[in-house]
């Protein structure tokens, strides 16, 4: 993402409308440009100027009251010459009928919070496998130096397990974003297939067991344990995938 289209976007990133994608390569461009962060915080800076200081002039009164007068006489004069016929009653109700069918269809075709949580650590998976510079941020194999590197980057320290003797070496970290909060990406490695292991605070204390799903060709476990989310997904088979897993939660469950 480059300067001019950081500009662009950068009123519709201060009001939270941007998708995860156009967030996450925004904030990158951010935090490596000094200008653009500049103008960032400045827009920051003005909103917040204009959402405190700026002066609230309430209507007088007496416009309010002629204002409130003229739609009164409008309701009323409308009232008195619309005299709907039993046809077009039926009509109104036809149509308000289908108008409600269709969102309660529109309704029931909405992922449910659950599903779109999958699709975005689906879509984090996926991004990082296609963009280079999205794989981690910290590289490295050993866990004393990815877990410290997220300190003042997350408001939670991630568990960061070295797997190396059990077959899934660590490759490293970075930060993602999912679920509207940033969180940790953890990635190890078994054989040629990369594992993303997103990780984030949950209920305090819970352990849930793991679960299972297949999105799109790739294979999902997601647990709670110790009070944080973790969702692996992979292209592993399952009993590989669950295998990892089950070593994550043999150092993550509370006791």
């Amino acid at each position: 993402m480059d300067c001019r289209l950081t500009l662009t976007l950068l009123d519709s990133h201060l009001d939270g409308e941007l998708d995860v994608v156009n967030h996450l390569e925004l904030e990158r461009h951010l935090a490596a440009c000094p200008s653009c962060r500049d103008a960032s915080e400045s827009r920051r800076a003005l909103s917040a100027t204009v959402r405190t200081h700026a002066p609230y002039h309430a209507a007088p009164v007496a416009v309010t009251s002629r204002i409130r007068a003229a739609f009164a006489r409008t309701d009323s004069n409308t009232r008195a010459a619309f005299k709907p016929s039993p046809w077009l009653n039926l009509a109104a109700s036809v149509t308000f009928a289908a108008v409600m069918g269709s969102g309660v269809t529109y309704w029931l075709a909405q992922p449910s919070p659950h599903e779109r949580l999958t699709q975005e650590v689906f879509a984090g998976h996926v991004r990082s496998l296609l963009v280079t510079s999205r794989s981690t941020d910290v590289s490295s194999s050993d866990q004393h130096t990815v877990k410290p590197w997220f300190n003042g980057r997350l408001d939670f320290s991630p568990p960061v397990v070295d797997l190396t003797g059990r077959g899934f070496p660590l490759v490293g970290g970075r930060l993602d974003y999912l679920s509207n909060r940033p969180v940790a990406a953890l990635v190890y490695r078994h054989r040629q297939h990369a594992i993303n292991l997103f990780v984030w605070p949950g209920a305090s204390g819970a352990n849930n067991p793991p679960q299972t799903r297949t999105h799109q060709g790739y294979h999902i476990v997601h647990w709670t344990s110790a009070g944080m989310n973790f969702w692996a997904v992979s292209d592993l088979n399952p009993a590989d995938l669950l295998a990892f897993s089950g070593l994550v939660r043999e150092h993550t469950v509370s006791p």
